[in-house]
């Protein structure tokens, strides 16, 4: 009778400790692909971009991914190549177009031949021009278009990173409480925003000296830190590997007609469109928000020099950041008074937190609030989505919470513009917001191995991410040119001189941008009843547990 042996994954320590290096190299990259949303009033100060080019070199991240099929190939190289292999590429290729971005943003660009090259070419690139698609334009500014190249190569590592995270947490949860680890991962990557919009500003200002590329070199030096994590993923996982006798880079070699069955799911198509439906109403926003912030608040000013305005704070605030999201994730691994313990303390400095946003009357100490509530509940939904089900009820109780956010920013905020409350009003609408972004990987990335055969999962998801790259390029590009459109007044000022950049950065209406992207949450929960009555119909099984009993 053969010994059962016990592999690394059915070792709850080993198998989480792995998901850590994955969640903290995503953490990292969460940072970076974020961090110019908090400065963006800055950009348009200090490097002249508008919100036009603002949001067509943050859209660019996607760019290569969605028209040169990268994340297809992406999803290719992962199933022929394996998690470690990818993970590692991932992190380099990251690395490598953080640091172009970081040079584009610096004063000695500006200075530069390279600078004058960029302002004399690429204002017209055949037939991406003439389809409206050209990540480029003519006027646009050099830094701008060279930054638009260094994001374009970090969007194909961090999006390259992604699929291989989740097939990785797929190789080592799977059968167990996979939905909690994705939930996991998720909420802790998303600390991410919070400490990208505590933080961004304050590099950007340090020592009374406005420079944008201090923080980006902050960004590009945490993406070495996510390579680090995914160098100490590859141990854990050959060592797994070695234990099982798999050999990824052999085994089940990718078909390209192995996509027929993926591709044939009218399942996966609705998990597909729901994904690119959802993420386009938070991602880009999220690039926007601080500056939504800003135009739809009265906030005072902190004196210079006074202790509210030092980096002491700062770190204060971002200690009690900590706290609420350790104490919150904590608390999913409690029981008993413990469990309540553990919550009542999130939950004040929760309440502390907001008050430190609040006394320091800056719009991007604010939003940092978004993503904590998402990590106290992502691990619970994550639980109970592997141990009672309800995968596609879940999707559609986050479209509507979705909804319901984006037209409160868009009716509800200005009201209060000049009073206390419109404080208040934010923060409950951003906590609501980040509390319904959590429902997504909780419930929608554990249901594709539902719908695909295993071999194929890593293109499976390179699929959906490639779909969702649609809108993560289209939607920035978007609001950025509707907020122009909406402002012909600011934009004309701006351009007589009427007005500084620093006071046209902070005068957009921001009404149009946001019913666009309610629209997105109305037609993410017409596909959530569709993709819950196929689901019925067709037995997919995502209302059943992810756990078998």
């Amino acid at each position: 009778m053969s010994e059962t042996i016990t592999l690394l994954r059915d070792k709850a320590a080993v198998r989480w400790t792995a998901l850590v290096f994955l969640a903290f190299a995503m953490f990292c990259s969460y940072i970076f692909m974020d961090i110019l949303s908090p400065i963006k009033d800055l950009m348009q100060s200090t490097r002249g971009w508008d919100s036009t080019a603002f949001g067509t070199m943050q859209g660019s991240e996607t760019f290569l991914n969605v028209f040169i099929f990268f994340l297809i190939f992406a999803g290719i190289i992962l199933d022929k190549m394996g998690v470690r292999f990818t993970a590692i590429l991932s992190g380099v290729v990251m690395l490598v177009g953080a640091s172009i971005n970081w040079y584009a943003v610096t004063e000695a660009f500006s200075a530069t031949s390279l600078a004058t090259w960029f302002d004399n070419h690429l204002n017209y690139i055949p037939i991406f021009d003439e389809l409206g698609i050209s990540p480029f334009y003519k006027g646009m500014p050099a830094s701008a278009k060279f930054a638009s190249v260094g994001f374009m190569i970090f969007g194909c590592g961090v999006e390259m990173a992604g699929i291989t995270v989740s097939r990785g947490i797929v190789k080592w949860f799977k059968g167990r409480e996979m939905a909690m680890a994705m939930g996991s991962e998720m909420a802790l990557a998303r600390l991410g925003v919070a400490t990208c919009m505590i933080f961004s500003p304050v590099f950007a200002k340090l020592g009374g000296h406005v420079d944008v590329s201090r923080s980006v070199a902050f960004g590009v030096v945490l993406l070495m830190i996510a390579l680090i994590m995914f160098v100490a993923y590859f141990f854990m996982d050959k060592k797994l590997d070695v234990q099982t006798g798999e050999a990824e880079e052999k085994d089940d070699p990718f078909r390209l007609r192995d996509l027929k069955g993926i591709l044939s799911s009218w399942g996966f198509w609705l998990v597909a469109l729901l994904c690119v439906l959802y993420y386009s109403a938070i991602f880009p926003f999220q690039k926007y928000a601080v500056n939504m912030l800003q135009c739809n608040l009265t906030l005072t000013k902190v004196p210079e020099g006074s202790f509210l305005a030092s980096t002491q704070v700062t770190l204060i605030q971002y200690a009690v950041m900590l706290i609420v999201a350790a104490t919150a994730f904590a608390s999913n691994f409690s029981k008993g008074t413990k469990k309540i313990a553990l919550l009542c303390a999130s939950v004040i400095c929760l309440i502390l937190f907001c008050y430190i946003g609040y006394i320091r009357q800056s719009a991007e100490t604010i939003f940092a609030v978004f993503p904590l509530l998402a990590v106290g509940i992502t691990p619970i939904l994550g639980k109970y989505v592997d141990t009672k089900g309800k995968a596609a009820s879940m999707l559609m109780i986050g479209s509507i919470l979705l909804i319901a956010c984006h037209l409160t920013f868009a009716f509800i905020l200005p009201l209060f513009k000049g009073s206390d409350g419109g404080v208040i009003v934010a923060y409950i609408t951003i906590l609501v917001l980040g509390a319904s972004f959590s429902l997504v990987p909780a419930s929608l990335w554990p249901s594709v191995p539902k719908l695909v055969d295993s071999k194929v999962i890593g293109s499976a998801y390179a699929l959906i991410f490639w779909i969702q790259n649609i809108g993560l390029w289209l939607f920035p590009l978007l609001i950025g040119k509707i907020l122009d459109a909406s402002n012909p007044e600011v934009v004309q000022q701006l351009k007589d001189g009427i007005i500084t950049p620093e006071v046209a950065a902070t005068s957009y209406n921001y009404t149009n941008p946001l019913i666009m992207l309610a629209c997105l949450g109305v037609a993410a929960l017409i596909l959530g009843f569709i993709l819950k009555s196929v689901d019925k119909k067709k037995g997919l099984g995502l209302e059943l547990p992810n756990i078998k009993a």
